[in-house]
């Protein structure tokens, strides 16, 4: 049975001038600047410089009496080309202005690297020697399956079956091991390697044949497994050598490179430049703010498309296509409008944003000392400056602070509440920093487990169990006790 009734319900959604607004929130500084050159580019009639109208009022000179004569039932508007009614020659200042920089003048571009890369590198150095026609295709196929490690992660069967299907060579285990020799002699040292052990290998039959050294590979190849847990007292066992001779060894190995290939491609790598949305200062005991002057451009609404609107309102006779052309004209005005209104507000949100957040974290800010950052939340800075939460996420989430102490995320500031002892809140990153320096002055030859470090918290008025003693010693990258032991 179909029936019709009527429902009344109140709800909320954003208009396009409010998205725009939050996708300009999240953005930092250089994601910024690309969305204003964006803007500034798809947009003739907003430009940038000191150059300001205020002219441009939307009633004033384009209110509902200049399209009194307009129909929108028009089919005709449809054929109108509207670009047949704007000049070709009417291009705005900021296309016009020269790219001439003066010796005070900032280069905001940033250089980006070039050379060879790894792979080009490797295939360099294979062209010094002298193989067969086979040799030299698998050599060719094996540097290509390197990793930025400077591993090969495949199984020599997975590797032969390539080499049939896709260069047409048809070859044995034994032939592709044969090469894997060959690229084990290129540089740098352990490149090539299938396995961790290998590599370290590699790495050590270059060395200079010490005590040491002869030590040190024969513990990772007959003791790799009790080495990599770190399990010191059956090897000194197995060896039958005392503790300073395993040192040695152990100091042979920690001086290798798990990672060769890292060395070189590292270096090849395009570093991201961090660019900080604000700064923070310490003038006289008190803390300063200032927002990055890179997202505070000055725009304004081009004198030209004003002129234009100016011209219509002012002449007696208006045909379609003066008002099919000035229709154009009030689209790229009140998107340019809307865009500079955008802007504000964004200035506006992330200074209030982060003046909050300033002045919550003021005895972190004065003093660089993590323990002192103080328990905070999202919504705690939401309701301070009477914001939705999900704006204060935006600001957040994706802005860097420069402070005395570095260059910080914001995010980092933000940390779940825990009560001491006496009842009073604490910030876990208070917790985790507490933590971290029990770790580093504990004694290498008996680390302290997860138990012993609850207590050790515990006693320092920090009740926190042992399961979380050991999620927070996770999330600082540290690993378990025994693999902490040094001898």
């Amino acid at each position: 049975m179909l029936k019709q009734q009527l429902q009344f319900k109140l709800s909320q959604k954003l208009s396009p001038q409010q998205i725009q607004l939050m996708k300009l929130i999240q953005l930092p500084t250089l994601a910024f600047e690309q969305r204003l050159k964006q803007e500034l580019e798809e947009n003739p009639a907003l430009e940038s410089g000191k150059d300001k109208t205020d002219d441009y009022e939307d009633d004033s000179l384009y209110g509902e009496d200049a399209y009194d004569d307009y129909s929108s039932d028009d089919d005709s508007r449809d054929d109108v080309n509207i670009d047949e009614y704007i000049s070709d020659d009417e291009i705005p200042n900021y296309r016009l202005q020269a790219n001439n920089y003066s010796a005070d003048d900032d280069d905001k571009k940033v250089p980006y690297a070039s050379g060879t890369s790894f792979t080009q590198f490797l295939m360099n150095q294979l062209s010094t020697f002298r193989l067969e026609e086979e040799e030299q295709k698998i050599a060719e196929f094996l540097v290509g399956s390197i990793d930025e490690s400077g591993y090969v992660r495949r199984s020599v069967t997975d590797i032969m079956d390539d080499l049939a299907f896709t260069q047409n060579v048809f070859t044995t285990d034994e032939r592709i091991n044969e090469v894997f020799e060959i690229i084990h002699e290129l540089d740098p040292a352990g490149v090539g390697a299938r396995n961790l052990q290998e590599c370290l290998l590699i790495q050590l039959k270059r060395k200079e044949n010490s005590f040491g050294v002869r030590l040190a590979m024969e513990i990772l190849e007959k003791a790799f497994d009790q080495f990599t847990k770190k399990h010191y007292k059956k090897i000194l066992q197995k060896f039958d050598i005392d503790e300073d001779a395993l040192k040695d060894a152990i100091s042979e190995i920690e001086r290798l490179n798990p990672k060769p290939g890292g060395t070189y491609a590292g270096s090849n790598k395009i570093v991201e430049q961090i660019v900080p949305d604000y700064t923070i200062r310490i003038v006289d005991g008190k803390l300063e703010l200032t927002l990055n002057g890179r997202n505070a451009p000055e725009l304004h609404v081009s004198k030209e498309y004003n002129e234009m609107l100016k011209g219509y309102k002012q002449s007696k006779e208006k045909s379609k296509s003066q008002k099919d052309a000035v229709l154009f004209i009030k689209q790229k005005l009140d998107a340019a409008k809307w865009f500079i209104d955008a802007i504000r507000q964004r200035q506006q949100t992330l200074l209030v944003t982060m003046n909050a957040i300033m002045h919550y974290q003021e005895e972190y800010f004065l003093t660089g000392d993590e323990r002192k950052l103080k328990p905070m939340i999202l919504k705690d800075i939401a309701d301070m400056i009477a914001m939705d939460v999900s704006t204060v996420s935006r600001v957040a989430n994706s802005k860097y602070v420069d402070t005395p102490y570095g260059t910080k995320l914001i995010k980092e500031f933000f940390s779940e509440a825990m009560k001491n002892e006496q009842g009073e809140e604490v910030s876990t990153r208070e917790i985790k920093k507490i933590l971290e320096t029990v770790i580093e002055e504990e004694d290498k030859r008996k680390p302290l487990t997860d138990e012993k470090l609850s207590k050790i918290l515990k006693d320092k008025g920090y009740p926190i169990a042992r399961r979380t003693v050991a999620k927070y010693r996770e999330q600082l990258d540290y690993p378990v006790a025994r693999l902490r032991k040094k001898i």
